[in-house]
Formats: C-alpha cells, structure tokens, sequence
C-alpha cells in the first residue's frame, strides 16, 4: 500500500479531537444539538489549524448522526453527494459559482443538508463573489455554506455579513508538542521530548506544519529522533554555538563574541537566521529572567531548559530586552545594507558591552535628571517671635 503522511492519517475526525479548538468545537456541536445550524459559516485561520477539518467533522456530525462509518468515510474522503467539496483556487470562475448554484437547488439525496464546503474562499473572482451573493443570503432551506480561508480581508464584506464567523486560533507550542508525543507513540518511534518542543515550535501554530516536518524526521531511518538530527536537516545551528555567543556576551569578552559570532554565521543559512536565532535566544533568557526558571512562557525542557536557566541568571531582564531591539533593528539595516557583514560584527560588539553602555549611559543622565527634579521643600524657617513694645524683652533690647 502506498504510504500516508501522518498530517493525513492523524487528521481530526471528530470535535473532541480537535486540539486547541475547544470553544469552536463546543458552539458548532451545541449548534447542531439544538436544531440551530445556521445557513453561512466563515472559518479563518492560518493554514494547519483545522478549519477544512472541523468543516468535514461539522458536516459529518450534521448529516451522520447515527455514526455510520461508511457515511462518515464518504464525506471525509470527499466522495458523499451532499458533502461538495470545492477548492476556489482552481475553480474561481463566475461560471463554476454558477454552476453551484443550479446545484443548490436540489435537496440532499440521504442526508439532512446539502452542505458546500469551499476552501480558499478568497480565492474566488468578484464576479463569482457576486453571483454567490443571492443565493448565500437566502439560501434553499436545505443548504448550508462553510467557507474556509487564511486571508479574511479578501473575502467582501457582504459575504462575510451573511456568515457567522469562526476566527481559529494559532495552536499553542505546549499542545502541538503533547499531540506530536501522542502521534510519534502510536508510530513506535523514540523520539526526545526536546526535539517535539523545538518541532512544536517551528511550527509556528501550525499542526499540518507541525506533522509534517515530524514526517521528514522520521524519514531519515534514525533509531532516535534527537535536536541533532534536526539542526542537521533544517540547516538550523547548532545550540552549542549559540550558548557559547551568550557566554561570551555575558562575560563583556567582545573578542570571544566575534570568534563565537563568525562560527555561528558559518553554520546559519545567512545573516536573516543569525538574527532570528539571537533574538529568539535573548527572548526565552528574558522571560526566565522576568518570570522565573519554571514559566510556561519558555517552551524548552530538559537540558536546553537547564542551560537556558543558568545563563538568563547572568543577565537582568532590562539588558536582554534592549539586546533584542538591537538584534531587530540592525536586522532590519541589514536587508538593505551592501555591507552585511559589518553590522553583524557592529551588532556583536555591541551586545558584549550592552551592560558596560548602558551603565554608562545611566552615568550620563544624572546630572540632567538631576537638573530635571523639582526642588526639594525647605526647612520651615524659625518662627520670629513678635515682642510688644512696652514688654520687659523690649525694654532689655
């Protein structure tokens, strides 16, 4: 048999699988449950967080109630007569939004809707959007719409009125993380629970994303699934040069820091990752530092959680986030700079004395801060007793 990827052997079928969906899952099944299925839905996101998924579970759980599992394989497998299943990128003319309007027309041959599910909703021409206009505020009683897409704001505001909307959430790092250790479990595959976070976390939200480079992992024929094996695949650098960059920016050793810096620029797919790897770095330090070795905030564990306790230890949360600003701001000079390679080593300088400059630059400001201040209040002066002229202090004066 040919092989399945597992972004489609581990996709959600039903609302409870739905990870990081919960409130979303809860109103469409409550939805259902009381009769209140409306006639337009709008699902947005960013791409592999569930918005095609729970359209398929959503029309499942509305025309499959009993379960059958032959019904249930038919609508997610895009084979049911009353699941339509459209892809407006390559059918985004006027003509094919026609054509799914004389369908319309015709009720469910055994299920309760006739639901049309078209993903990349975006994608359609204005002339489609227009012909779909009518129909998707006055539908066939028997219809149900669900428009699927990443770019909300080119979906017209006339279609989105008539829709109610459903905005998916990025997927948390953590629960990526803990489904990734559930998925690799049922595969029999070892992998390190450091490597799952730092999977989890290139991810950037996105779950597909998120199995499918788990996919590529796999893909190598290693025994165990270790950070290594995806530094080396992705072209990442290596943590090792990265903690020693820190140590020798924590130390105020700008000639180690260059050494540092020159090898780590070796092993980065340009100056753009070299940037992005510094600055993210000096954000997980930032959040140890600010809110202590155990936050949640910081998705590492293990030894990479230990090393990166130990080193935020050597720094105030003031420093490290006037650190990142620098990184972001020579990156930015970077992109259009003829001469990269100077700010990088500018930058590094830099940061090896952010802590002894900024000392300096407190120095500086106390005069003027000084200078600023309002005056303290004076003394009350001593009262001057009044003496009456004829008194006897008089006389003595």
């Amino acid at each position: 048999m040919a092989y399945t990827v597992l972004a489609r052997r581990y996709r959600s079928r039903t609302f409870d699988q739905l990870v990081g969906q919960e409130a979303i899952a809860a109103t469409l099944r409550a939805a259902i449950a009381l009769d209140r299925v409306a006639h337009a839905y709008l699902f947005t996101g960013t791409r592999g967080v569930g918005k095609t998924s729970s359209a398929r579970i959503f029309a499942n759980a509305v025309n499959n109630p009993a379960d059958d599992p032959a019904l249930a394989e038919a609508i997610f497998a895009g084979r049911d007569t009353d699941v339509i299943e459209i892809d407006a990128a390559s059918n985004n003319s006027v003509e094919n939004a026609r054509q799914l309007i004389d369908g319309s027309v015709y009720r469910p041959l055994r299920g309760r809707k006739k639901i049309y599910i078209i993903d990349e909703v975006h994608m359609l021409s204005q002339a489609a959007f227009n012909a779909l206009l009518k129909t998707m505020e006055e539908p066939p009683d028997h219809v149900v719409f669900v428009l699927c897409t990443t770019e909300t704001h080119k979906v017209p505001a006339t279609i989105q009125s008539r829709c109610q909307r459903f905005d998916f959430r990025d997927i948390p790092p953590g629960r990526i993380a803990a489904h990734l250790r559930a998925v690799a479990s049922a595969e029999s595959i070892d992998a390190d629970d450091e490597l799952l976070a730092m999977v989890a976390r290139l991810a950037a939200g996105s779950m597909r994303d998120a199995l499918s480079l788990l996919d590529r992992l796999i893909a190598a024929g290693q025994p165990r699934l270790t950070p290594e094996l995806l530094e080396g695949l992705l072209g990442l650098p290596p943590r090792t040069l990265v903690l020693e960059l820190t140590d020798a920016i924590a130390s105020a050793r700008p000639d180690s820091a260059l050494l540092a810096a020159e090898a780590l620029l070796r092993a980065s797919a340009g100056t753009d990752q070299f940037f992005t790897t510094l600055a993210e770095f000096f954000r997980d330090l930032m959040v140890l530092s600010a809110c202590g070795p155990a936050t949640e905030l910081v998705d590492l564990s293990g030894e990479a959680r230990e090393l990166a306790v130990s080193m935020a230890a050597r720094f105030d949360p003031g420093t490290l986030s006037h650190m990142i600003a620098l990184c972001e701001g020579v990156a930015r000079s970077a992109k259009s700079s003829s001469f990269p390679r100077a700010l990088v080593d500018t930058l590094v300088v830099r940061l090896a004395l952010a802590k002894e400059l900024t000392d300096a630059a407190a120095i500086a400001a106390e005069p003027l801060q000084r200078a600023a201040a309002p005056p303290t209040q004076a003394a009350p002066a001593a009262r001057t007793r009044t003496t009456h002229p004829g008194s006897a202090a008089a006389k003595k004066a």
